[in-house]
């Protein structure tokens, strides 16, 4: 066990450090300065038993994920068979009712979907749903009395925290590594195109498996769904964090997807010229350059036409795509909003009804 008193400066005033030898039999209370040896080993002891209980408490929520997935495309003997590919990922139980939650990439076009808990047992695994632009899917498990990982609060992490990673890496059952938040608000891009907000960076080791599993702090609460690395770098790993997955995880158990509008135009981010922002002080430098337009859209029937520039939906400013995404929530689904374009050098304001957008799938 280890003690702390800490003065207003922050330094360590006094420490008292219990420690057990290998054989279980106590050594002698000491203080930091009388032996160092003592001192050193009575952090890492608390280091390490931190991560112990962290990985011995959700552990047994952490699942592995077979895929089957039937190959796609053009085949080139169009008589035999398909292929069947095979991924790996992982996911954790969140409910006790065997709802659990891993990375759309994950399940994606999985045809079987198989799920093996730590204790042994596999099971079928239904998709609930997915959200591709948030990486989230949901699996359910048929069965009572789980065991589910807590799930804590991803606002309240700050910079420096530790926080273990628990997954499947390349099969290997229940793998734990440990790190600390090396960053918070990150955004990364999805495989849909969209950004993805509020992201954790980690240095916690990931790996291929490790996919959609949990990010656990040391109490032992899911912080965030493990998601990413960066291949050629070391120690830069990504995580969803867990405030994001309650959401997605609601709507999907609850919907089967989460709903988003469009409008239907293809665009670029472009800056603005310096005359026009100051003749219609707009606020922001750079907008959307429309490149391309749907026959039958929303944005064809607003009148956007080709070489319009987007600089405001909803009376708030459009500086990006990025911008333009985050605004196209459910709520606009079907709402007459206004769309502000500049057209050669004209400021217009168009009327437009965002509708539901759909998945590749529905197209």
């Amino acid at each position: 066990m280890v003690n702390f008193i800490v003065n207003g400066k922050g330094e360590i005033m006094k420490k008292v450090i219990r420690l057990f030898s290998n054989d279980g039999r106590k050594a002698e209370e000491a203080q930091p300065g009388d032996n160092k040896t003592l001192f050193d080993e009575g952090l890492l002891d608390a280091y390490s038993q931190a991560v112990v209980n962290a990985a011995e408490r959700v552990s047994p929520s952490v699942v592995n994920i077979d895929v089957h997935k039937k190959q796609k495309g053009k085949r080139a003997n169009p008589f035999r068979p398909p292929e069947e590919l095979r991924g790996n990922g992982s996911g954790f139980i969140f409910t006790p009712d065997g709802f659990i939650l891993t990375n759309s990439h994950v399940v994606h076009h999985a045809n079987q979907i198989e799920v093996s808990l730590p204790d042994g047992r596999r099971f079928e695994g239904d998709l609930v749903g997915e959200d591709p632009d948030t990486d989230l899917a949901v699996v359910r498990i048929n069965g009572s009395n789980f065991i589910s990982a807590p799930l804590g609060d991803s606002q309240k992490i700050r910079v420096g925290q530790l926080v273990i990673a628990i997954g499947n890496p390349y099969g290997f059952q229940c793998t734990v590594t440990s790190g600390v938040i090396s960053a918070l608000g990150r955004s990364l891009r999805s495989t849909s195109g969209r950004l993805i907000d509020n992201i954790l960076q980690t240095d916690a080791a990931l790996n291929p498996g490790n996919s959609g599993g949990p990010l656990v702090t040391s109490r032992g609460e899911v912080i965030g769904v493990n998601t990413a690395m960066i291949l050629a770098a070391q120690g830069i790993c990504f995580a969803i964090a867990i405030n994001t997955a309650k959401f997605v995880a609601g709507k999907l158990i609850k919907e089967g997807k989460i709903r988003r509008s469009y409008i239907g135009l293809g665009g670029q981010n472009i800056p603005l010229l310096r005359r026009l922002i100051r003749f219609y002080h707009l606020p922001i430098e750079s907008g959307i350059l429309v490149v391309s337009v749907e026959e039958n859209s929303p944005a064809q029937r607003a009148g956007l036409s080709e070489g319009d520039i987007i600089v405001s939906f909803d009376d708030q400013p459009i500086a990006s795509i990025d911008d333009l995404h985050k605004r196209l929530t459910e709520e606009k689904v079907g709402k007459r909003t206004t769309l502000t374009i500049i057209r050669r050098t004209e400021k217009l304001d168009l009327m437009i009804m965002p509708e539901e957008s759909k998945s590749k799938e529905d197209e």
